[in-house]
């Protein structure tokens, strides 16, 4: 009998050993470092992208030792967000919620890597600034050939504008077809859709093409 009442106790220990991997498995693991020594002391906050941003929803910790900790098991995205009284000089930060252990660092230039998905972010974030900063400089040059009176070369840079620019588009939309699935994959497929809705001065609603603005006929 105390066999019995013996080999139960161990199943249960094993059962409840098990569960209790299988929740942390689950989990999603931030550890976080701040480079800049003048946010010591201050609080970082964890807000969900989309959403109502409640304190039942917005985690917050007190950067110690330049180094902070959260832990969500919510598969979605979110910011990263130090005190919005010391934030100047600081990049926020997108972070996707999934199981794993994320690497952050916030500085002026901020970083997540560690688990497939926030890798995933952090090669388009890079891209994403990149194309930020060479169209700017496009829109800027075309900007001056204006002022200058060469509409020519300002047509001509602009439509290398436009091309370049369809090139990121297209590269975001393959990232998140790629993905096929997941919280990146729901965040990407949104930021360029192929098509829009537009209606008419006459009453009707047409779908255009995102790209070329060209009625789609159905």
């Amino acid at each position: 009998m105390k066999k019995i009442i013996l080999c139960f106790m161990t199943l249960a220990v094993m059962t409840m050993f098990h569960s209790c991997q299988l929740k942390k498995s689950n989990e999603c693991h931030i550890y976080g470092q701040v480079m800049d020594e003048k946010f010591e002391g201050k609080r970082i906050f964890l807000v969900p992208f989309s959403g109502p941003k409640t304190a039942e929803t917005v985690d917050s910790i007190e950067i110690k030792d330049g180094k902070f900790e959260f832990t969500t098991d919510s598969m979605k995205m979110y910011k990263l967000l130090i005190d919005f009284r010391f934030r100047v000089g600081v990049q926020p930060l997108l972070v996707v919620g999934e199981p794993g252990d994320v690497k952050v660092i916030i500085d002026s230039v901020s970083h997540a890597t560690g688990t497939p998905q926030n890798d995933s972010l952090e090669k388009w974030k890079f891209r994403t600034e990149m194309h930020n900063r060479e169209l700017g400089k496009m829109r800027k040059y075309i900007s001056e050939l204006k002022i200058n009176g060469d509409s020519v070369q300002a047509k001509y840079i602009a439509q290398r504008a436009d091309s370049f620019h369809l090139v990121y588009k297209n590269y975001t939309r393959q990232l998140a077809e790629n993905m096929k699935e997941g919280v990146l994959h729901d965040f990407l497929k949104d930021i360029f859709p192929l098509t829009y809705k537009r209606q008419l001065p006459d009453g009707r609603v047409v779908t255009l093409n995102a790209d070329t603005n060209e009625e789609i006929k159905q």
